[in-house]
């Protein structure tokens, strides 16, 4: 009998491929091709009938195995038809999960800068535009405020127009009077505070953070040997070659390949490695201690705590109340944000809580602290209990003098594998 159309029985003789193109609107065409509008294109395995939904070429091939009508020795078993509508699926749902990855890996280079969208100067010139759009900035304001900017870029220094000076002065003041809560503190040498401007709001706490430590190793003479070359604060793009510069020399190259070897120019998180790579290549000897799980109930991190306080107190034991240490503040990193820590308070109480400089609070809050007779309220700004710090993990980076050049090479050396003391 004439060949019968496997979706009506009509018989159609040799005019079976029109009569199923026209009669019921499926498609001929090679395999995996596109219709023209993005669909996908499903073959039959048994002819060269091509469709684009796939629960009606599964139709299609069982009328195909009901009626026979294969070609001579073209059966097709049960089990093959499965594996092959199986491995079908699998294609599509690869496809689907390649683009997702696709997608989620473009959402992670935007949220750490890695997304070529420019850096520190486009993002400032960019936020200065838009207040002068909202009224918020005359453009004389602007154009004198893009010319400082430029000029301190230059010159690759901090324009210090986010800095706050004298509030470890201030604390040891205000601690020598006050009676009611604290029966011991440890302060930092002197540390000024660095807060995001508009040229790195948003990403730039890390190099805020360095600023801080930077500020108080230059005024210890321990570190001038170091420093020479460093006198004043660097801007974060200068900070950002900095790194590269390090990276350069060889210290962690993993981490330098996540960042394509490159931070200048972008708007790249950065975090504890990069501060050690960064000090080390100066020749600061430090250390990375890394607090990876909790230590406390309620996922609260005492080891923590217990850790700066023996930081701050080692060679300043003895009765004094009130400690002005010549230790550097500590640079203190957890998931998506990092603070600097600028001393620790026991309480009468017996509980520990550590003093932060938080890059995100703006220098008109910082101000506050400066003043000498203070009751003591604008220290929430900095006080964190042992209950305020509970993300899953925190790293610290530690300073504790002076590297030889011998050292410095071997700790570039080491950090071809860079690792960090582990707690517990």
């Amino acid at each position: 009998g004439l060949p019968e159309c496997p979706f009506c029985g009509e018989a159609a003789g040799r005019e079976l491929e029109a009569h199923v193109r026209a009669r019921h609107g499926l498609l001929l065409g090679a395999p995996g091709e596109d219709t023209g509008n993005g669909e996908q294109l499903y073959e039959c395995p048994m002819c060269s009938l091509t469709c684009t939904n796939i629960q009606i070429l599964e139709e299609h091939v069982d009328l195909h195995l009901e009626e026979h009508s294969f070609s001579e020795g073209g059966n097709i078993t049960d089990l093959e038809l499965a594996q092959w509508l199986q491995t079908e699926e699998d294609k599509q749902q690869r496809s689907e999960e390649e683009k997702r990855e696709r997608e989620e890996f473009k959402k992670l280079q935007r949220q750490y800068g890695l997304d070529n969208s420019g850096g520190y100067k486009q993002q400032f010139l960019k936020n200065m535009e838009r207040e002068v759009d909202r009224g918020r900035m005359q453009p004389f304001e602007y154009h004198k405020r893009k010319a400082d900017m430029m000029e301190c870029l230059a010159f690759g220094i901090d324009d210090g127009k986010t800095k706050t000076s004298g509030v470890i002065e201030a604390l040891c003041k205000y601690y020598q009077n006050e009676n009611k809560d604290v029966r011991h503190v440890w302060l930092s040498t002197g540390v000024d505070h660095f807060h995001s401007s508009l040229g790195d709001r948003g990403w730039g706490c890390g190099y805020r953070n360095f600023q801080m430590l930077l500020s108080s190793l230059l005024q210890n003479s321990l570190y001038n040997d170091c420093l020479r070359d460093t006198t004043l604060i660097p801007s974060i793009p200068k900070i950002q070659s900095m790194i590269e510069d390090a990276w350069r020399e060889g210290f962690d190259p993993h981490g330098a390949s996540h960042f394509n070897n490159r931070l200048h120019g972008s708007k790249a998180w950065i975090g504890a490695c990069e501060i050690y790579s960064l000090l080390t290549s100066l020749r600061i000897k430090c250390q990375i201690i890394d607090f990876h799980k909790p230590t406390g109930a309620m996922g609260t991190h005492p080891r923590l705590f217990e850790w700066i306080l023996r930081y701050y107190s080692t060679d300043n034991e003895g009765g004094a109340k009130v400690a002005c240490t010549s230790k550097p503040p500590i640079y203190l990193q957890h998931q998506g944000h990092s603070r600097t820590v600028v001393g620790i308070e026991e309480r009468k109480n017996k509980t520990l809580c550590l003093l932060l400089f938080d890059p995100g609070c703006p220098s008109q809050e910082m101000q506050k602290l400066l003043k000498q007779n203070s009751d003591g309220t604008s220290l929430k700004l900095l006080r964190k209990f042992v209950g305020s710090l509970k993300e899953k993990q925190y790293q610290i980076v530690a300073i504790d003098g002076v590297l030889s050049l011998e050292e410095k090479a071997a700790r570039c050396h080491d950090s071809q594998v860079l690792t960090s003391e582990k707690i517990p």
